[in-house]
C-alpha cells in the first residue's frame, strides 16, 4: 500500500529521506529514487516531492541535496521557464566535482550513486563488481545514512 502523497510521512518524506542519502560527488536518477522509496514506476513524484521541499529543507549542511538528481539520460531536467534552476543545479553539481560531458551529459558510470555508502573518493569510475544492473532493485533495509 502506498503512503499519501505530500503528507507527512507520506511519499514525499520518504522520498526526502533517499535523497538525503545520496554521497557528495554521486548522482542518482528519478526513477532509481522512485524505487528505492518504494514507490517504482513514480519518476514524475519524485520530480514533483524534490520541488515541493519547504525552503528550510533545501540548503545548508543539513538540507535535502535536490541537485544530485538526474533524469535517466544523465541531464539535468528542465523546469521553470527562465532555466535558472538547471543552471543552479549544474553549478552545485560542479562544485562536487561532477562535470558533463562534450554532449552535456553527465556520466552515469562514473558519477552513479548505487545505493550504498559514500565513495572514499567521489566521481571515480565505479567498481564493476559492485555496481547493480540498472533492473535490479535495491534492498533499501540494508543501507545506513550516508
Amino acid at each position: 500500500m502506498r503512503a499519501p502523497v505530500g503528507r507527512p510521512g507520506g511519499a514525499f518524506a520518504a522520498i526526502w529521506k533517499v535523497v538525503t542519502r545520496i554521497p557528495r560527488g554521486r548522482v542518482a536518477t528519478y526513477g532509481q529514487i522512485a524505487r528505492m522509496a518504494g514507490i517504482p514506476g513514480a519518476a514524475r513524484t519524485v520530480g514533483w516531492a524534490l520541488g515541493a521541499l519547504p525552503d528550510d529543507r533545501t540548503g545548508g549542511r543539513e538540507g535535502v541535496p535536490w541537485h544530485r538528481v538526474i533524469n535517466a539520460t544523465g541531464r539535468v531536467s528542465a523546469r521553470g521557464r527562465a532555466g535558472g534552476e538547471c543552471r543552479r543545479q549544474i553549478a552545485r553539481l560542479g562544485r562536487e566535482g561532477i562535470r558533463p560531458g562534450e554532449d552535456g551529459a553527465i556520466d552515469l558510470e562514473r558519477y552513479g550513486w548505487d545505493g550504498r555508502a559514500a565513495s572514499s573518493r567521489p566521481g571515480a569510475p565505479a567498481d564493476r563488481s559492485r555496481r547493480r544492473s540498472p533492473a535490479a532493485r535495491p534492498n533499501c533495509s540494508s543501507h545506513s545514512r550516508a
